[in-house]
């Protein structure tokens, strides 16, 4: 841990291998009252810990990962004589992207928001892909919110900046050693891709299915697979989450390539950067729209199909 002296301010919440709290401390230079968030784990989840700081360490100035402080992980002896294991690292005032939602009406979030907050998600999957690493667990709980302000039109202005976070089921990509019949999947069931839950298959393409369902959750304010009873079953049957009727074209054309059935249909997150829905040119979606009629707006399976052909003749465009 960073060799500062460290004062426990309050509990932050738990994760998946620990606890993490909010510590204060002054700054060297000038004094300022500066935080850290410390994740502490015990004896069972310490090796998962030391995992998540060794990959960390990799990602030290990326700005689309959160930082970790210190040179490696600290041993201490708590109150009641047990060894605990901790972290610190960079406070995210705004909390996680689940957390921020709740403060929206339903959860869901403005269309522009969302386009740029997917934005800094590529960046980030991007950053993680290129050092060899699969997230694994990708979901709003282990993105973090960093809220800032800019100085735009006369007027300051709200802003936030997304990073990863909680890199302790994150693997090498390819890796299928950790594969076992009675943990068949790696991350959070209802974010992981079919080739995942089925057999296990870790690749970049868990992580972007992983994606379309945080930005399809961003949208309508509710967990992917909310229209019916979660089963995997359905989803080895590579069945995709369901879109709202009022989506934008390019966004179901963004999400269509997420939820792709053959990973490299996903194609890759430098690839989804250049895609209409983060450029903002949709005029070409825009004239291939004008030939799209839906004699019945509720037909929405239709609307569906009619999109994949959309897709398919925009692919033949790239």
């Amino acid at each position: 841990m960073v060799a500062l002296d460290l004062e426990y301010e309050r509990y932050l919440g738990k994760g998946s291998f620990g606890s993490v709290s909010l510590f204060k401390y002054k700054g060297r230079r000038d004094g300022e009252t500066l935080y850290a968030a410390v994740k502490t784990s015990d004896d069972k989840n310490a090796k998962s810990l030391h995992k998540e700081f060794q990959i960390l360490s990799e990602f030290k100035g990326c700005s689309r990962i959160v930082q970790c402080y210190g040179n490696g992980v600290k041993e201490r002896f708590n109150n009641k004589g047990y060894v605990e294991y901790k972290i610190a690292m960079e406070y995210a005032a705004g909390g996680s992207l689940s957390n921020f939602m709740d403060r929206f009406k339903d959860r869901k979030l403005p269309d522009p928001m969302i386009r740029d907050f997917t934005r800094m998600l590529l960046e980030g999957l991007a950053t993680i892909h290129k050092h060899g690493y699969v997230h694994c667990d990708l979901k709003p709980e282990n993105i973090l919110v960093f809220p800032s302000s800019v100085y735009k039109n006369g007027a300051w202005r709200s802003s936030y900046e997304l990073k990863f976070s909680d890199f302790g089921l994150s693997k090498r990509d390819g890796d299928t050693k950790w594969w076992h019949p009675r943990q068949p999947f790696a991350g959070t069931p209802i974010y992981m891709s079919p080739e995942s839950i089925s057999h296990g298959e870790i690749g970049k393409g868990l992580d972007l299915w992983s994606l379309g369902c945080v930005v399809l959750e961003m949208y309508t304010g509710k967990r992917p697979w909310w229209h019916n009873n979660y089963d995997l079953e359905d989803l080895m049957k590579c069945y995709e989450p369901l879109f709202p009727r009022d989506l934008s074209c390019d966004a179901k054309l963004f999400l269509m390539t997420c939820f792709a059935v053959e990973p490299d249909e996903r194609k890759d997150a430098l690839t989804l950067l250049r895609q209409s829905f983060l450029r903002g040119d949709d005029n070409k979606f825009k004239k291939l729209q004008m030939n799209v009629k839906i004699e019945n707006p509720d037909d929405f399976t239709l609307q569906l199909e009619k999109c994949r052909q959309m897709l398919s003749e925009i692919r033949s465009m790239c």
